[in-house]
């Protein structure tokens, strides 16, 4: 797997870009549209845990959980 890192996040336009990470998984809100979860991975879509903020492990991880009721499968893409 690819490490990249959270620690210093760079702003890019439509989500977070951590350094090393070159897309995004989001996972879009089954009930409320535009509303979801969005968080850094490689191109395979493999998330690297231990960068992550305690916040948006736990957001990515109680996303994950709750797949087909709450959130949609989540997909992998490059950042806008």
């Amino acid at each position: 797997m690819t490490a990249c890192s959270v620690s210093k996040p760079v702003a890019q336009p439509g989500g977070l870009q951590a350094q090393g990470c070159s897309h995004e998984l989001r996972s879009a809100s089954l009930h409320d549209p535009g509303r979801g979860l969005v968080v850094p991975c490689d191109a395979l879509g493999h998330v690297d845990l231990d960068t992550l903020s305690e916040r948006l492990r736990s957001a990515y991880l109680g996303a994950r959980a709750m797949v087909g009721r709450d959130y949609a499968y989540p997909t992998v893409q490059r950042p806008h």
